[in-house]
Formats: structure tokens, C-alpha cells, sequence
């Protein structure tokens, strides 16, 4: 059985060359069944985890997504990156003591969003966080990966060029892979991709098809699918739920 320090020495090696899918996992049965249909490491997501809580994306509190993880970490072999949202504090200091938590449930990575949840923190406010956030992690375990994430959907105006302009500052501010939800465009992709080198970079996928080859031919490390995963789940519930309640008197 692999330790922490493999697991986190496997997931720093799958970002160094070539190309993977890091599913998104919701509760210790869908991590279980990821690893066993071959992944080589998965992911949380903080809002198929809300809805296995019956809750809305959100609402987890921090103490709640620890627990969350230490369910996913303990569930699996493979290495587990966290989607710590916003690390659930927006002053660097507070962040660093909840990074220190979240290591410390055997994660080998974890991302770092740069949206307060009502608002997208000023550049060099969030390039801070990134840098409390790498501190912290080296004072723990340097091994332990941190994705720098520009949450570029919530503000509908922002361009390419200023999501890649805070993907680079991420990146120098000690990020070790980048993350912009919503570049999908291939020349777009392979504008961030080229921006930040040789940092890897990962691209959310929702359409499991033939663009995923796309992406990894333009120099994404890797594909991760966010929610998508669960929704297909949770959409597949409902479809038979409709079914039952026809015979429901």
C-alpha cells in the first residue's frame, strides 16, 4: 500500500511529461470505483461533494470539506488533488493555517481559487495568497502540489489576456500548475500553455469526446472534469426517480 510520500511523489511525476485524466470523485463510492477503472489519480469537487451532502456548491464549510477529503484520501490509493475553493479565508495568514489542515489529510495537491465568493480578489491580493499558500506547503511537505486557479467565469467581461496575466503571476508566485476553468479555445489553451512553461496546465473538460486529444496535443498535462462526472450521475437518478414517481399513488 502506498504512503503519503508515494502518492505524493506519483502525482508530482504525472505532471513532469505526457498526459492524464484526473477525474473528479464525490464520496468514498465514486473514488473506489475511479480507482478501480484504471485512473492514476483523482480529484474532489467541491460541488459534487455539496450535493452528496444535499447541499448547494458553497456550502461546506471548511471543517466539512477536511472531513471530505480525509473520506476521499482513506477511500483510495491513488493520489487525491483537493478543490480547496478559496481555502476559506481571504486573508493570507488565515490561509496558510487552513492549507496546513488540508495537507494534513494526506492530499498530494491542491488549488487555490482566487474568488472571495462574491468577488475576485485584486491581483496582487491573490498572487499574496498563492504565496502564503506555497509557504505554508513547504513548511509541511514540499511535495504536496499547488494548482493555481483564476476563476475567469464569474466575471463575464474578464478577457483571455487577464486570466492569463494572473495564471503567470500564480505561476511565479510559486503555483506549480495552473488552472483557468473556462479557456477552452485552442489557441487560447495554447496561449496559457506557452505563458506559464514549463509549468504544467489543466483544463476542465464537461464533453467526454474526441477534444480531449486536442488538448493534449496542444501541451495540457492534464483533464480534469469537475462536476460533470457527478451531475451525469445525479442527472441519471433523476431520470429514473421521474420514472418511479409514475407509479407513485
Amino acid at each position: 500500500m502506498p504512503t503519503i510520500a508515494d502518492k505524493r511523489a506519483t502525482f508530482r511525476a504525472l505532471h513532469e511529461t505526457g498526459f492524464f485524466i484526473l477525474p473528479n470523485a464525490w464520496d468514498a463510492g465514486s473514488a473506489i470505483r475511479l480507482t478501480k477503472s484504471g485512473f492514476k489519480a483523482i480529484a474532489s469537487t467541491s460541488a459534487g461533494a455539496a450535493w452528496a451532502a444535499g447541499k448547494d456548491d458553497g456550502e461546506l464549510s471548511r471543517d466539512d470539506v477536511l472531513a471530505h477529503l480525509r473520506l476521499l484520501v482513506d477511500a483510495t490509493d491513488l493520489p487525491v488533488n483537493a478543490d480547496f475553493e478559496n481555502g476559506f479565508a481571504d486573508d493570507p495568514t488565515a490561509l496558510a493555517t487552513n492549507v496546513a489542515m488540508a495537507i494534513d489529510t494526506g492530499i498530494a495537491g491542491l488549488s487555490i481559487e482566487d474568488w472571495s465568493g462574491s468577488k475576485l480578489y485584486e491581483l496582487d491580493h491573490a498572487r499574496d495568497r498563492i504565496a502564503a499558500t506555497r509557504a505554508a506547503i513547504d513548511a509541511v511537505d514540499p511535495a504536496v502540489m499547488l494548482i493555481g486557479r483564476n476563476e475567469n467565469f464569474r466575471v463575464p467581461d474578464m478577457s483571455v489576456a487577464q486570466s492569463i496575466a494572473r495564471a503567470v503571476a500564480y505561476a511565479e508566485a510559486g503555483a506549480d500548475c495552473l488552472f483557468v476553468p473556462f479557456i477552452l479555445d485552442p489557441g487560447a489553451v495554447a496561449e496559457l500553455v506557452a505563458a506559464v512553461a514549463p509549468k504544467p496546465v489543466n483544463v476542465v473538460i464537461h464533453d467526454y469526446d474526441a477534444s480531449i486529444r486536442t488538448f493534449a496535443a496542444l501541451g495540457v498535462r492534464r483533464c480534469s472534469v469537475g462536476a460533470s462526472l457527478a451531475m451525469r450521475a445525479w442527472t441519471a437518478v433523476d431520470d429514473a426517480v421521474q420514472l418511479l414517481r409514475q407509479f407513485d399513488s
